[in-house]
């Protein structure tokens, strides 16, 4: 076994110079391999692939470390040169894709003899080359690099405006009322008797849900809505703009085309019949949970007419504390952040047969652990995680799994970071969800890392199966005996079981609201790639009557600090559409045994361990041992 060791970062004040550096040395070794491609094309398709794979690598590691620490790093100086490291690798990227001599090279090999691995990474390769627009005349050519090199600096632009933009409003100790007390506590009143409650989620997410003052609620949602409003509001505009020429300069009708087409989905068209189909199952169960929310409004405001969107959380927690018998202020006294963490290591430890080491390495603000990850039967070494948990000024705002590095076989292993915003004290259990959700993607990562090729390693499956294998492991999240292997009250009391069911009960309160606002976002993602309408504010007005069963809040922009309109572009469907496919994944498992060795071990081997080795298609039928299929979800919705 080759002996490999993870990547050694720099000292906390030696960023600057290390990202420079390094981006600078694995760019000049990703266009030497490149032109030594084409000044001695290999004779065998065998070797022109692993010659690329190491071009692929260099390239990957740039792209990996400058968007991390762009993203999280403390120094806005550091954050600035990542910036200029992922610009340097995405133009050179999109040179080496437009580049007729090397995509020859490719286009001139024969497969004959390629093992299918091999066989696949040629016919991925040699697309990419087509989707770079390599085919096209030389002017379309130069246009396309423009485009592509411009589509960085506004995705870049975008981020930042998002990451830089927290927003805040000020309260009297009077408009705390609802709050809990260790969230009072760490609240105090300033120096003019105000305490100021930003949009960063340790703040918004526990005052929008449990602060009895509506015109506060009111006033840190819009808040949150403005996020990047109205600087965002022209990048978005040219974004759009732009990603529509590149699509048509390829011959495809508008951008969605392009951006599906190595999807599961395929298709523009489909994105828009899936909205709809998603939109009408859940539009029965949105409108009953609806009518509850305001009945209950109603007591408090007779007045009333219709549910607000900043009124949703509170009332849903009300209606769950006097109807349902869940008090999320109890629940949360069982989510001590620490204990979290250490129960999400044991579990996924024990599902996935994975031992956790902590280990004293330089990183990148105090706050940040790492571990070591090996497989517990033999001890081989997997990978490295770090979490970067809570969150801190400058800081990326939601949370994500980032690659600092992906795993080769034989050459580096797989390194992944969890960065999120979490508190450091007591968590919300929404809170605890969206943790393991995420570190659903880093165990994919780590797992699918060992990978002959690059280009397949870890989550380097079709964007809209990516999220499945999280949001299934979410279920383990609401399992009463999993919970109460970590969750323990003050007084080291674990979770009642009876308490927990009754959570699992609550949390199916307002599925179908929330699946009509999650294609409210689809279809942002979706129409304002197609439409790049003028009035940016009333077109999101219009969706949002058409899918979201809660008003548009007039002075707001939701799409200027809608971050996955970078990322997912015009794609945020795949949510929903991964998440049919978890609720399917997880009908193989036993809800009465969910450690058990033989299902778990499967999945391991036939899902996470794949990389993208496999369509996710195949992928899912390996171990369903048949086609994927929408009945569990629909079930799931209808219930």
């Amino acid at each position: 076994m080759t002996d490999l060791t993870p990547l050694t970062l720099p000292a906390a004040d030696a960023y600057h110079p290390w990202i420079t550096r390094s981006s600078d040395e694995a760019l000049d070794a990703a266009r030497a391999g490149a032109a030594a491609l084409k000044a001695a094309p290999p004779a065998s398709a065998l070797d022109a692939l692993t010659a690329w794979n190491e071009v692929s690598v260099a390239l990957s590691n740039t792209a990996a470390r400058a968007s991390l620490f762009s993203e999280v790093h403390p120094d806005a100086e550091v954050r600035a040169a990542a910036e200029q490291a992922a610009l340097a690798a995405r133009q050179l990227s999109s040179e080496l894709g437009l580049d007729t001599e090397l995509y020859a090279v490719f286009a001139g090999l024969d497969a004959e003899g390629l093992d299918a691995d091999a066989a696949r990474l040629l016919k991925h390769t040699l697309r990419s080359f087509r989707r770079s627009g390599v085919a096209a005349g030389e002017q379309v050519r130069a246009r396309i690099k423009e485009i592509d090199d411009r589509l960085t600096v506004l995705g870049q632009t975008f981020a930042r405006t998002i990451r830089e933009g927290t927003r805040s409003i000020t309260v009297t100790p009077g408009q705390l009322a609802g709050m809990p007390q260790d969230w009072i506590d760490a609240h105090p009143a300033a120096d003019d008797g105000l305490v100021t409650i930003t949009t960063d989620y340790p703040d918004s997410i526990p005052f929008r849900t449990f602060a009895h003052d509506a015109d506060a609620r009111r006033a840190l949602h819009e808040a949150s809505l403005t996020i990047g409003y109205p600087d965002n509001v022209p990048v978005l505009h040219e974004l759009f703009a732009l990603r529509a020429e590149y699509a048509a300069l390829l011959g495809y009708a508008n951008w969605a085309d392009f951006d599906a087409e190595v999807k599961m989905i395929g298709s523009g068209e489909a994105i828009a019949a899936f909205i709809d189909k998603i939109a009408d199952a859940a539009e029965g169960p949105a409108r009953r949970d609806v009518a509850v929310l305001l009945d209950r409004l109603r007591a408090d405001r007779p007045d009333a007419a219709r549910v607000e969107a900043s009124d949703v959380a509170y009332y849903a927690e009300v209606h769950r504390r006097e109807r349902l018998d869940v008090d999320a202020q109890r629940v949360r006294t069982y989510f001590d952040a620490a204990r979290v963490r250490a129960g999400l290591l044991e579990v996924t430890g024990r599902l996935f047969g994975l031992a956790y080491t902590p280990v004293q390495v330089p990183v990148w603000h105090p706050s940040v652990v790492a571990f070591d990850v090996a497989r517990r039967d033999d001890g081989a070494p997997l990978g490295r995680i770090y979490l970067d948990l809570h969150p801190r000024e400058g800081k990326f705002k939601h949370a994500a799994q980032f690659t600092l590095s992906n795993g080769v076989a034989g050459q580096q292993l797989p390194e992944g970071v969890l960065v999120c915003n979490f508190p450091t004290g007591l968590m919300e259990h929404s809170d605890v969800v969206t943790l393991f959700h995420e570190f659903g993607h880093l165990v994919h990562h780590l797992v699918g890392g060992a990978q002959q090729w690059v280009d397949f390693s870890g989550v380097a499956t079709e964007w809209d199966f990516v999220e499945a294998p999280s949001q299934m492991l979410e279920e383990w999240a609401w399992d009463a005996g999993v919970l109460r292997t970590f969750a323990r009250d003050a007084a080291g009391e674990p979770i009642p079981a009876d308490l927990v069911d009754r959570m699992r009960s609550a949390d199916d309160f307002g599925k179908g609201y929330i699946a009509r606002t999650q294609m409210f976002y689809a279809a942002l993602s979706y129409y304002l790639h197609l439409e790049n309408p003028e009035d940016l504010p009333g077109r999101t007005a219009e969706l949002q009557a058409r899918y979201s069963m809660f008003d548009y809040l007039p002075g707001t922009c939701m799409p200027a600090s809608f971050g996955h309109l970078t990322g997912y572009s015009s794609g945020y469907y795949t949510y929903m559409w991964s998440l049919v496919i978890a609720k399917d994944l997880f009908s193989a498992f036993d809800p009465d045994d969910l450690f058990d060795v033989d299902v778990a071990t499967r999945y391991r081997d036939r899902i996470l361990a794949q990389g993208g080795r496999k369509d996710a298609a195949d992928l899912v039928e390996d171990f369903l041992g048949r086609p994927y299929s929408f009945d569990a979800y629909a079930a799931w919705l209808a219930s």
